[in-house]
């Protein structure tokens, strides 16, 4: 990843050149199509007939920074960190506002308190892999869900650190009333950490002035982000928290911008020798539960952010080399957001679809009809096209979020009184197994 192209200085161009001062005060922050552009990407394009590349940077700029909030947040320096709401953003505030807040009264499975836990249950799954994976863990999905299923422990750091997210997620989701604090943050970091750590007394604290903590490329290991020096981490932290829990301020900050602006400072700071990131995304959603937008809970965020990873670190680099513009990072995570949910939406939609199917299987059965509740359908539907398929009580359990009794009960009810499921002794407990015959067992029924 290359760092990019720092933008011309705006101000300089416009005193050189006396009538754009005019131009300036009625141009757009936006380009013609409504993209809200950092120099590295305007230089490539055409400019308006009337200006060059430069001239053209300088009147967006200047109207830009006319319309700027300042953040009651500072990079290294001192200098603020500051956004703009241009039409794009603005829409997708108003788009989350009304799809992922307050009461959805989406026809969606998701509002079904019964089902809730079970999409929940995916979701932290998710993300805990997805998130990992950005950090370098190696382990493939399968694996990791088996394993948090299951309820193992972690063969290799890799799977470590999955679980270790995942245990994060649940922590956020136990203590979204609470405010944030340091000791919130440490103990946040502490978890995702543990047993991962080169240093295991890290986990928890801050860095010190002997570690050497940088952000580089992967490929080339230039230095792209070198973040403020640890002796101010008290005091940034402090600020921090008091910035995510004033949400009474005179100046009004929209609850996801102020979420999206947590995770871009937590990052910029890097405040621990590892694990930056997964806190950052962490705490993105503790931000976001928080405030009441409670669909958060059951998207990732980190999966999208995985299918163009260099899109998420350019976002960054795009407000550091454009003057603290947060913009940038802001229209990035807004989109990442909007896709997050619209893959909910999909997964639901298909997990409708497959529940259907299955009461379709079952709708001429008099015996069958009604008895099963979302839980066994589901299982019902996936051993119908995976049989010899092995399921037990610890991992259902887990993948629904239900009590190990409640597990136990789904599952003997599909054996011992539908026959739909073979039954195993295994050990102390049972397995039970989807039948080759199934179809003709629902039949027959």
């Amino acid at each position: 990843m290359k760092i990019p192209v720092t933008p011309p200085d705006f101000i300089k161009i416009i005193k050189e050149k006396h009538d754009l001062f005019s131009k300036a005060f009625n141009a757009s922050i936006t380009d013609e199509k409504g993209r809200y552009l950092h120099w590295d990407k305007l230089r490539h394009l055409t400019p308006p007939s009337d200006f060059t590349s430069e001239e053209w940077w300088a009147v967006i700029r200047f109207k830009r920074q006319n319309l700027f909030t300042k953040l009651p947040l500072f990079d290294k320096t001192g200098e603020p960190f500051k956004f703009c709401t241009p039409d794009a953003v603005n829409r997708d505030l108003h788009w989350l506002d009304m799809n992922a807040a307050g009461t959805v009264s989406a026809n969606q499975p998701v509002t079904n308190q019964g089902m809730q836990n079970t999409y929940l249950i995916k979701s932290l799954v998710e993300e805990a892999i997805n998130s990992s994976q950005l950090e370098g863990a190696s382990t493939t999905r399968h694996v990791a869900k088996e394993m948090i299923r299951q309820g193992r422990d972690p063969k290799d750091k890799s799977e470590q650190m999955i679980l270790n997210n995942y245990h994060a997620m649940q922590f956020i989701r136990d203590f979204k009333e609470d405010e944030l604090t340091p000791s919130f943050l440490f103990e946040l970091h502490r978890i995702l950490t543990e047993k991962t750590l080169d240093c295991p007394d890290k986990a928890g604290v801050f860095r010190s002035e002997n570690d050497k903590v940088y952000v580089s490329d992967r490929t080339s290991a230039t230095v792209l982000h070198s973040p403020p020096h640890a002796s101010q981490l008290n005091k940034r932290i402090e600020t921090l928290c008091s910035f995510a829990n004033d949400t009474s301020a005179s100046t009004f900050i929209h609850p996801v911008i102020r979420a999206v602006t947590l995770h871009f400072m937590l990052a910029y700071d890097h405040p621990f020798v590892d694990g930056n990131g997964r806190t950052a995304r962490a705490l993105f959603y503790w931000s976001m539960i928080s405030q009441g937008y409670w669909l958060s809970e059951f998207i990732s965020i980190s999966r999208i952010i995985k299918l163009a990873p260099v899109q998420y670190g350019r976002a960054f680099l795009f407000t550091e080399t454009d003057d603290n513009d947060v913009t940038y990072f802001i229209i990035h995570q807004l989109e990442v957001i909007r896709k997050a949910i619209q893959d909910l939406h999909t997964y639901q939609e298909k997990k409708t679809k497959d529940i259907e199917d299955a009461q379709e299987t079952l709708r001429n059965t008099r015996h069958l009809g009604g008895k099963l509740n979302f839980r066994q359908l589901a299982i019902l539907r996936h051993a119908l096209i995976h049989p010899r398929f092995i399921y037990n009580i610890n991992e259902h359990r887990n993948s629904h979020g239900i009590s190990y009794e409640t597990a136990r009960k789904d599952l003997l009810y599909m054996s011992d009184k539908l026959n739909l499921l073979n039954k195993l002794k295994e050990g102390r407990t049972f397995i039970f197994i989807s039948p080759s015959d199934l179809e003709e067992r629902i039949k027959k029924s």
